[in-house]
């Protein structure tokens, strides 16, 4: 029997290509393709997946909520995350809320239909560089703490950064991070993809960056996000 697969994304082009992509494989069988959190409840409910691939930036509710429910009412269901959110504090409650597989949406296609057979099949399929962070993070929480300081006073505090953002190109990353093309996301803020271009090398600049996965995991370890 094909494998069932669920997909919940909120933006166009992507729900479009993870379709095709499903559809091709014939060892896969597309249940439904939604772009709101609250459909794919309802669709998961009904259908019980083996696969739900999932995106966390969604309309009107936490990607982690879809994760949480698929996990409690649908054990037997794998949850893939595909995803712009790569810093830790997404990666860190997907995992938590039960998703057993993480992809940044700059993985191939290819790549996420494999990743979907992996998951059957017993594998937990993670984007290299999240999969450096979780290990990373891994070892530091085994580290021995380090002793208390007796007096609170005395203990260093750690400036909290002022945004180096304009509130402009804060709205556009946030668009970014969605995954959204530029030209669309010039539509929305009423600019040319020439003008959407040039803030996203200035967000780039200002964050010391050189790729939208890097810049989308700067601006949540900023809290912009």
């Amino acid at each position: 029997m094909p494998l069932r697969v669920l997909i919940v994304e909120d933006e166009p082009e992507f729900l479009r290509r993870f379709s095709a992509a499903v559809l091709s494989d014939p060892r896969l069988e597309l249940v439904g393709a939604v772009p709101r959190g609250q459909e794919g409840i309802a669709l998961l409910d009904r259908h019980h997946p083996a696969v739900l691939l999932l995106d966390l930036g969604l309309p009107d509710m936490r990607g982690a909520d879809v994760i949480r429910h698929a996990a409690t009412h649908h054990p037997g269901c794998d949850v893939l995350v595909v995803t712009m959110f790569g810093d830790d504090v997404h990666v860190v409650e997907s995992i938590e809320a039960g998703a057993t597989g993480y992809l940044l949406k700059d993985a191939s296609i290819e790549r996420v239909v494999a990743s979907i057979h992996e998951l059957y099949e017993g594998g937990a399929p993670i984007s290299p560089g999240i999969a450096r962070r979780v290990l990373t993070r891994f070892r530091v929480a085994l580290k021995p703490a380090a002793p208390e300081v007796e007096d609170a006073a005395e203990t260093p505090r750690v400036p909290v950064p002022d945004t180096p953002l304009t509130p402009r190109e804060t709205e556009l990353l946030r668009l970014t991070a969605k995954g959204l093309p530029f030209d669309e996301i010039g539509q929305l803020l009423g600019i040319s993809p020439h003008t959407v271009v040039a803030h996203v090398k200035n967000i780039y600049r200002k964050l010391a960056v050189h790729s939208r996965s890097e810049a989308v995991y700067e601006a949540g370890q900023l809290g912009l996000l």
